[in-house]
């Protein structure tokens, strides 16, 4: 019997490009979360207008990029393209990164009628102590890690899930934290986070947003 009858043919282009339509079309796509406070509720630690921005533009753009680069990574995989889907792994990791970071990011604020501001409590709050010495030992040690960040990046405190210890990481542009590593609580180093505001003077920002930190959160993660 001839080995091309177990060759697998390549789909018709019309059959192709159905199955892609069927897949973007029944594939959920990524939406920008809603703001549990106001843009202004937060000043004048950070002011509204950052806010607005950070979220309505910036945001949005890492959630338009990441269902741009997925619907295209769905299309390279049909097509059995893997020089392509190689090439879109940078943008997925971009997009989809900034849009994690981001979403953590907001639930790692309050306003200070909401709890922002308040020290962490409970077994993070004493493993921080354990690790650092004190809480305020821990911020000098964020903080110097945030002024470090050559660029654009980010700041985490994150828990280690095979030891259950914590520690503090930095990630470059808009790399997540994954792996064994959870994120508990993400300081933006980015500019747009702070500039319109605080200008060249980024260390004001790192030593000022913790008025607004919201350790229920990062709690809450720590505990899941």
């Amino acid at each position: 019997m001839s080995l091309s009858l177990f060759r697998t043919r390549p789909l018709p282009t019309a059959l192709r490009t159905a199955r892609v339509a069927s897949t973007q079309a029944t594939r959920a796509k990524h939406t920008l979360p809603d703001l549990p406070y106001d843009y202004g509720a937060l000043e004048p630690t950070i002011s509204g207008r950052i806010m607005e921005l950070h979220h309505s533009k910036h945001h949005q753009t890492y959630v338009n990029g990441l269902n741009d680069a997925e619907a295209k990574y769905a299309e390279a995989l049909e097509q059995g393209n893997v020089a392509k889907q190689v090439d879109l792994q940078a943008l997925v990791k971009f997009h989809g990164g900034g849009h994690l970071n981001h979403t953590l990011f907001w639930e790692n604020l309050a306003p200070k009628s909401s709890g922002g501001g308040a020290p962490p409590t409970g077994t993070l709050a004493s493993e921080i102590s354990k690790t650092w010495g004190s809480y305020d030992a821990f911020k000098k040690t964020m903080n110097a890690a945030l002024m470090g960040v050559q660029g654009s990046g980010w700041a985490w405190l994150v828990k280690d899930s095979e030891i259950g210890g914590v520690g503090i990481v930095t990630r470059p542009n808009q790399d997540p934290v994954v792996g064994k590593l959870k994120p508990l609580l993400g300081i933006d180093a980015w500019e747009h986070a702070y500039y319109l505001q605080y200008e060249n003077r980024k260390a004001e920002y790192f030593g000022a947003i913790w008025d607004v930190v919201n350790w229920k959160a990062a709690e809450k993660r720590f505990e899941a």
